[in-house]
């Protein structure tokens, strides 16, 4: 190991110290010239999250992104074998989850992944993440806002025989203008996170525990039409098809990540985080495949198609009325609200601590002193979602969001790696079982999903690598706390 000299290779190597992440995200180590404690940027974030309300944020995050609408474009392309996907999906969630929990206990910090990543795989590689992460929250965020129209429209129209316009209800083209409720949905939220983080997961919490009501409620209702020949042919796409519809759901399970962006503002975190962590992976993946198994089971494969609202489409086929869609429409309304909370809320927090690193302009890091939120923040990132949720189709936004989300998973499980090797004695409160076969499994698994997505989103993964190279080498080099002397101790980066 050598002190990091000026060549790029080893400013593009230089590790943030874990000691140095932690102080700073107790206030401590602020950078030279930022005001004291009352001032804007000199104010931390507040410890006020316990287990259940952080594990509402992983659940809430995950429960309502793919279930409620992804059917309608996963189905199609693997038909009754989806439930394989969401099995391999769960499986490659599950893998991730567990060098989460280990990476989270290490260091307690908001960035997620990009925080991760500085600690151990060097400051150009977190600024790459941090754009994968940009990728996974803002345009997930836009996804899950689109669709929160189709169950408003839904519900309109089953209780007043209304409908939002057409020209105001989706994504230019085929008729319409732009998606209203979207924008709507995406200014209350901004508005909420705001007000402060505290108000925020008592809410996320609410809206949890009817999303679980109203998932149950579809499962027990769609098992009562539940035709075992809706199953057959199990695999009409084959294996490809089964990858492919994996792959594209995979953002669904993103909320496994929110939990670790929260790191700055939980209770005991070292036990919190990785008790949040794998409660709302077992919540998750048993939701997910019970309900894909009933839906599937109680109608066609080859009606999911384009099928709007779906799910609360199959409740009223199978009761003939309307009342039991109507329930399910104002539950994934109040779901997908739930959702989007937490997501953005988790750009937020990642935003921050490229901020506070140098690596974003600092007003990124700005902290509120009456509501302890990064208020410019969290409005920078309602405009730059609320514009993608107004103007781009929910498909395109859906594979995006995977990317992202694959490309950060695999980047935690290569830092348990690399710190168990570089800093064996660090304090941790919790260790990933069967290392290190799990995380080279997690590993793989997030190689086998991405290589199933489709081309196009490789094309805008390379669009958003490119804007990542021109802000690095043109802002960030330069202002990288890094770079600038904080914090005083040697920064090492790997010589072999």
């Amino acid at each position: 190991m050598v002190l990091a000299g000026n060549t790029l290779g080893s400013r593009l190597l230089r590790r943030k110290p874990v000691s140095s992440l932690i102080a700073e995200s107790e206030g401590h180590g602020l950078p030279a010239g930022a005001p004291a404690e009352g001032g804007r940027s000199g104010i931390h974030l507040r410890r006020t999250v316990g287990l259940w309300q952080l594990s509402s944020i992983g659940i809430g995050a995950t429960i309502g992104t793919g279930i409620f609408f992804v059917l309608g474009s996963a189905v199609p392309q693997a038909g009754p074998a989806v439930i394989l996907s969401f099995v391999i999906a769960a499986v490659t969630a599950g893998l991730t989850a567990l060098c989460y929990a280990e990476m989270a206990s290490a260091i307690p910090v908001s960035g997620s992944s990009y925080s991760y990543a500085y600690a151990t795989l060097g400051e150009g590689v977190a600024f790459g993440v941090g754009i994968c992460l940009l990728m996974e929250y803002g345009v997930s965020a836009s996804a899950i806002a689109v669709s929160w129209a189709e169950y408003l429209n839904k519900f309109l129209d089953l209780a007043f025989g209304v409908r939002i316009p057409e020209q105001l209800s989706g994504a230019p083209g085929g008729g319409h203008w732009f998606n209203l409720p979207a924008l709507l949905l995406v200014a209350m939220i901004c508005f909420l996170l705001v007000r402060g983080v505290s108000e925020s997961v008592k809410v996320n919490a609410v809206m949890v525990a009817t999303k679980i009501v109203i998932l149950v409620l579809f499962v027990c209702v769609a098992l009562t039409g539940f035709h075992s020949g809706n199953l057959t042919p199990f695999m009409p796409l084959g294996i490809g098809g089964v990858q492919m519809a994996a792959s594209s759901i995979f953002f669904s399970f993103i909320g496994l990540d929110a939990v670790s962006t929260a790191g700055e503002e939980v209770k005991n975190p070292r036990r919190t985080m990785p008790l949040a962590i794998i409660i709302s992976l077992v919540v998750v993946t048993l939701i997910y495949i019970l309900v894909a198994l009933a839906g599937i089971g109680a109608q066609p494969w080859g009606e999911f198609k384009g099928q709007e609202a779906g799910l609360a489409q199959i409740m009223q086929d199978i009761t003939g009325q309307s009342w039991p869609a109507m329930i399910f429409a104002v539950g994934a309304i109040v779901s997908i609200f739930s959702v989007t909370l937490v997501v953005i809320y988790g750009q937020t927090r990642i935003l921050y601590s490229m901020g506070r690193d140098g690596m974003l302009p600092k007003r990124f890091a700005e902290v509120s002193p009456r509501t302890g939120t990064p208020v410019w923040n969290t409005i920078v990132v309602g405009v730059g979602v609320g514009t993608l949720a107004a103007f781009v189709p929910l498909n395109v936004l859906a594979d995006i969001t995977s990317l992202g989300t694959l490309i950060a998973f695999s980047v935690v499980a290569v830092g348990v790696i690399i710190l168990r090797r570089t800093q064996p004695d660090l304090p941790r409160g919790f260790k990933v079982p069967g290392y290190p076969v799990v995380p080279l499994l997690s590993i793989g698994f997030c190689a086998y999903l991405i290589k199933g997505l489709h081309a196009d989103t490789f094309r805008a993964g390379g669009i958003a690598l490119a804007v990542a190279v021109v802000v690095y080498f043109g802002y960030s080099i330069k202002h990288s706390r890094l770079e600038q002397g904080t914090p005083k101790e040697p920064v090492e980066v790997d010589a072999r």
